[in-house]
């Protein structure tokens, strides 16, 4: 039965008199809502009601100078863990959400107010958890979470690592809310869970993870696989399910990711497209029941790289492409960015539309792919990773981070998401690359990985890679005519200081091999060359 426990209603919310008395037990609490604009206001709206901390002073700073340059965002979540308050959702950045984390098992931070994803895979200190929404948007409207989510984020409070018991609260507005969360959520029932293999994409991958791995070599030991799993299990047809696998060893097949039995299964991908013009032969209905497969070597490396094989087929056929096209970084930003790996991609609003088509036929010579007929329903997902390849685009042309956040109306973390998705695609691209002997393009997508990592021109690459240059002071350095690191050794230490300040300064030339030990005192810093410190 659930628990009566008696809270003071010092003000008009609910969420915010139970974090004011959890504070005052001295325990901790995690607040879970809906979104990640509620997340933030409810962190601020009990930040409202408590004083500065100023022990909580550096891990403030920490947070807010997470970024090359503070944004909105990391200003409003300084502000909270100024009073031992926090937000936590997707469009952090990690180094944020660790701080959070690591200071909230410290019990440093005492109140975090999160959306669900907090309540999958991690284990906090936690007291209580407050449910403020129990419903969510969805494709239907607002409608109740599964119970499966409320277990789970109920399960966050009274961790056996950390306490003996813990409290789970949900919000109730009226009566009947009440009594609807105690039916569904309190004495309900969880949902029934379904096997991940019936979304094809895991299937696909699958399928080739067990033949690269040479865990089956036959279609008979694959399917008796499959009927062992919990998938089998609910699909109950196994006839059904048999065709389904087959369908799917029918694309990899076509795809040239395997070999199966009929041909020689140690023949290339080349030689093998040869071959196929010249079978005459069929084969008997025993050799189809057990025929062999094998991964061809362009497969076996999709499988390594755990990427869905449509997504590999997809980036091949944009490959060889790429040799009738004119090539920039947009080119591989867009390809990348219609991919399944990196949904949810930037959706384009219809006030929009024309800008974005407009900017799209600018650089339609540059696409590595079809663009689809306006009409066709694939047209609006090739828009969307348009939309998405020129945000990257502007990304790596150094355009300031805080107009990228609200031109696209993204947050930190899921531009760094996207960024760290995309960098992971493209080294798939430059591996697949490598086995196609697609050479020309090699050097390109190299170094575009490094721009995509640091945000930068090409001219900024040498410099960046040195430690604590960030792409503000790479370009500060640019400007100042120090191009490379020839540039860098033969500056003085008393320019870089004034340039980049004596702690970044003394750091450069320590990696240079020429290690300082600091501007001498009662001296004017512009007054001093390197020359004359090392005498």
């Amino acid at each position: 039965m659930p628990k009566s426990v008696k809270i003071n209603e010092e003000f008009d919310s609910a969420v915010l008199n139970i974090a004011i008395d959890t504070i005052k037990i001295g325990k901790q609490a995690i607040v879970f809502v809906n979104t990640k604009k509620s997340a933030e206001k409810t962190a601020e709206d009990i930040s409202k009601k408590l004083k500065k901390d100023e022990t909580l002073s550096e891990i403030a700073d920490d947070a807010l100078n997470a970024l090359s340059r503070p944004t909105k965002q990391c200003e409003r979540l300084s502000y909270c863990l100024q009073k031992g308050i926090a937000f936590h959702h997707a469009g952090l950045t990690q180094k944020q959400k660790d701080i959070i984390e690591d200071n909230f098992r410290k019990g440093s931070v005492k109140i975090i107010c999160c959306t669900p994803t907090l309540a999958y895979g991690v284990d906090l200190p936690a007291f209580r958890a407050i449910i403020k929404d129990l419903k969510r948007f969805t494709v239907h409207g607002l409608s109740w979470i599964p119970v499966l989510d409320y277990m789970q984020m109920s399960g966050r409070a009274g961790r056996p690592n950390y306490d003996s018991e813990g409290q789970s609260i949900a919000i109730a507005l009226t009566n009947s809310e009440k009594e609807k969360i105690e039916e569904k959520y309190v004495n309900g029932l969880p949902e029934d869970i379904y096997s991940k293999l019936a979304v094809e994409p895991v299937l696909r991958t699958y399928v080739l993870s067990l033949i690269a791995a040479n865990f089956i070599s036959t279609k008979k030991q694959l399917f008796e696989f499959f009927d062992k799993t919990f998938y089998a299990h609910q699909f109950k047809d196994l006839r059904r399910l048999h065709a389904t696998i087959s369908k799917v060893i029918d694309l990899l097949d076509e795809w040239e990711f395997i070999l199966r039995s009929g041909g020689d299964l140690n023949a290339s991908v080349f030689e093998r497209e040869r071959s196929r013009t010249h079978v005459t032969d069929f084969a008997g209905a025993d050799e189809l029941d057990d025929e062999k497969y094998k991964t061809t070597l362009i497969g076996k490396r999709v499988a390594e790289l755990y990427i869905d094989p449509l997504t590999a087929y997809f980036i091949i056929n944009c490959l060889r492409n790429a040799s009738d096209k004119k090539l920039d970084a947009f080119s591989f930003l867009q390809m990348v960015s219609h991919t399944l790996e990196i949904r949810p991609m930037l959706k384009v609003g219809l006030r929009e539309h024309d800008k974005i088509q407009e900017q799209m036929l600018e650089l339609s010579d540059y696409l590595l792919e079809d663009e689809p007929s306006m009409y066709e329903p694939e047209y609006e997902d090739f828009l969307n990773s348009v939309k998405t390849g020129l945000m990257l685009n502007q990304w790596i042309s150094e355009q300031d981070e805080e107009f990228l956040l609200e031109e696209y109306n993204v947050r930190p973390g899921e531009l760094r998401a996207k960024i760290d998705i995309a960098d992971w695609l493209l080294y798939s691209t430059e591996e697949l690359a490598k086995l196609l002997h697609f050479q020309s393009v090699l050097k390109e997508i190299v170094k575009l990985r490094l721009r995509l990592k640091y945000g930068v021109r090409e001219e900024l690459l040498t410099l960046i890679r040195l430690e604590n240059i960030g792409r503000v002071r790479a370009r500060i350095l640019f400007r100042n005519r120090i191009k490379d690191i020839q540039d860098l050794k033969n500056t003085d230490l008393a320019t870089l200081t004034q340039l980049l300040g004596e702690k970044t300064a003394l750091g450069i030339k320590k990696q240079l091999g020429q290690e300082q030990l600091g501007i001498p005192e009662n001296k004017r810093k512009g007054q001093i060359s390197l020359k004359d410190w090392e005498e």
